[in-house]
């Protein structure tokens, strides 16, 4: 009975069989999934075919199939990168059902989960162990696997970037083996993998080191431009998570300190203000600035007077690490050094000055969001050797219509390229290899890497392609993809 249950061998299984054992799991080419879309309503594409498995074997048919045809394979979660990090013009292997719970283990502080999973979900099952992450982005929608891959980032000068807290991955590499690695076993495979960009191979198991679930207390407060850039190391030290939202139409950040307390829960929300007239009055007035630009400016102004009062929130931390996003968007968002700050930010007001007078000029969304972090040793952190600030700007997409952005962003990243930037991997840029090469120093060991586990680029989709190897496909941007602007 045992041999009955043992899986064949993959290359002994007929290719029509192969194909009987994917056809459960094969999206129609006629369903709405088979068009994939990015959260941020910026990128689509429409894949060879794409897979939903619910299994490891099931994965390992996928990567057997593509061997055969010589065909690329993109993992794809629930695809909230704003860029075209996701999208392939080959197989698509979307990971949402891979999303069990391993292990938790709540006295050594981890859990074991598969790649697919939410953090969402993750939340839920570290609440029922009374357990948390350490850190957290502003949202929690994406899949664990997404943000080790990414090396996705929360907000606190002592904290180092999410993947940081990753104990060891399980891979599926191109040739179908499962291999473990961590900085113990296999240091090179697991260092690149995470922050790998999903080109090392697919993420079957993610080991995360967690801790004792924890409230925080976050108190946020109006302070003007000049006073937060000239005191910066006060703010930015003030308390274990800070983070700034700027209004630059306003002159006026938005400063959000949490720290950790013992206090009872007392959550701040009211629908109101933040449904009613935080959402969907902002919203429309959003719409009415895609036909008058001049009202932006005093969009930004509403937006301040919004959230001119003091408040204090106490709450588990997922919730008061986590944002309301609002709505779709176009955004991008560099990582300087943090000594670079104050001279990048002063740059930037001056900028948007400009842009402000004229009346042809530049109309940003509010707020720009401003995080920073720890120094890592990942050898793709955009944190890599340095205490980095992170800046984000984002055009929103009202009701999902198109927004003016392109030249927005091309003045904002040359201002961040000034100052050393580098751009979040999973947020649109144009950075090729030979610039790449310049701001890691350990870019070359990566694709040595990526040459060893992956010699035929079974996972180097368009954009691993594009900026890892500056290589670029005929059908790039004209029928495969769509950047929907």
């Amino acid at each position: 009975m045992a041999a009955l249950n043992t899986p064949p061998r993959l290359a002994d299984i007929p290719l029509q069989t192969l194909y009987s054992l994917l056809q459960p799991i094969t999206v129609p080419a006629n369903h709405p999934r088979a068009t994939f879309i990015n959260w941020g309503l910026s990128y689509a594409c429409r894949p060879l075919a794409i897979f939903e498995p619910e299994t490891e074997f099931q994965c390992q048919l996928v990567l057997e199939l593509a061997r055969r045809e010589g065909k690329p394979v993109r993992a794809a979660g629930v695809g909230h990168s704003p860029s075209d990090l996701a999208c392939t013009s080959g197989y698509m292997l979307r990971t949402e059902k891979l999303n069990k719970i391993i292990e938790v283990n709540a006295e050594k502080k981890y859990v074991v989960a598969q790649g697919g999973i939410t953090l969402n979900a993750l939340h839920a099952t570290l609440d029922a162990h009374k357990l948390a992450m350490s850190n957290l982005g502003s949202i929690s929608d994406q899949t664990l696997a997404g943000i080790v891959a990414t090396a996705t980032h929360g907000s606190g000068i002592t904290f180092k970037v999410l993947s940081t807290y990753v104990l060891s991955l399980v891979l599926l590499l191109a040739d179908g083996s499962r291999v473990q690695c961590s900085r113990q076993e296999r240091p090179d495979l697991f260092m690149a993998s995470i922050c790998g960009l999903g080109s090392t191979g697919l993420i079957l198991e993610v080991k995360l080191e967690v801790e004792p679930a924890f409230r925080l207390k976050d108190i946020h407060e109006t302070v003007e431009f000049d006073a937060v850039v000239r005191d910066l190391d006060t703010v930015v030290h003030a308390a274990e998570h800070v983070r700034l939202w700027w209004f630059p139409q306003a002159g006026v950040i938005r400063v959000s300190s949490a720290n950790r307390t013992q206090e009872p829960r007392n959550p701040v929300s009211s629908w109101l203000w933040h449904s009613l007239i935080g959402y969907h009055v902002v919203q429309f007035l959003f719409f009415l600035g895609r036909y008058i630009t001049s009202l932006n400016y005093w969009i930004g102004h509403f937006g301040a007077w919004l959230d001119k009062d003091r408040t204090v929130a106490v709450d588990d931390s997922h919730r008061i690490f986590n944002v309301d996003c609002k709505y779709p968007q176009f955004t991008t968002e560099w990582a300087i050094p943090y000594d670079e700050t104050r001279a990048c930010l002063r740059a930037m007001h001056a900028w948007l000055e400009e842009e402000h007078a004229d009346p042809q000029g530049l109309r940003p969304h509010f707020p720009i969001e401003i995080r920073f972090t720890e120094a890592d040793d990942i050898w793709l952190s955009p944190s890599n050797g340095q205490r980095t600030c992170w800046i984000g700007i984002i055009q929103y997409k009202p009701y999902g219509l198109n927004v003016p952005y392109k030249k927005l962003f091309e003045r904002f990243e040359k201002i961040m390229a000034r100052h050393g930037g580098k751009p979040h991997w999973a947020k649109a840029h144009h950075l090729g290899p030979d610039t790449l090469r310049q701001l890691y120093s350990r870019f070359d060991d990566f694709i040595g890497v990526l040459e060893e586990v992956d010699p035929n680029g079974m996972f180097r989709n368009e954009y691993v392609q594009r900026h890892l190897f500056g290589k670029r496909g005929s059908e790039f941007g004209e029928r495969i993809f769509k950047q929907l602007q």
